[in-house]
């Protein structure tokens, strides 16, 4: 399901043409009972996350279609797709430049930001 939400997502990206933006799912986590997807975005440039997002959440009944018609005889039933941006390289990538200054973060912790819970 990963893989065909990245063709999707992708697939739309250049039909549109539009240039110098990248979507990748970093994860996918489904319910047993198949009746929800939780999808993680990477998405870069980073400034345009949050409009590309909402586009996304726009268009969400055309990209399950496009997902059931391609994962028609592997799934029985299709889950409801919730997409969600994955913050996780922005977080490491905080933490790292922190650990890199002189006022390190493992010794005075209220110095790195809390990370928002999804």
């Amino acid at each position: 399901m990963q893989n065909d939400l990245v063709d999707i997502l992708q697939g739309e990206i250049r039909k549109n043409g539009i240039s110098n933006l990248v979507i990748s799912v970093s994860k996918v986590n489904v319910t047993s009972d198949l009746s929800i997807a939780k999808v993680f975005l990477s998405i870069f440039p980073t400034d345009k996350a949050d409009e590309i997002l909402s586009a996304i959440k726009t268009n969400t009944p055309l990209i399950k279609h496009d997902l059931s018609q391609r994962v028609k005889n592997q799934l029985r039933k299709v889950p409801n797709l919730i997409f969600y941006i994955d913050d996780s390289l922005d977080y490491i990538e905080k933490i790292d430049s922190a650990l890199s200054r002189k006022e390190n973060p493992v010794m005075n912790p209220e110095l790195l930001e809390k990370r928002k819970k999804s």
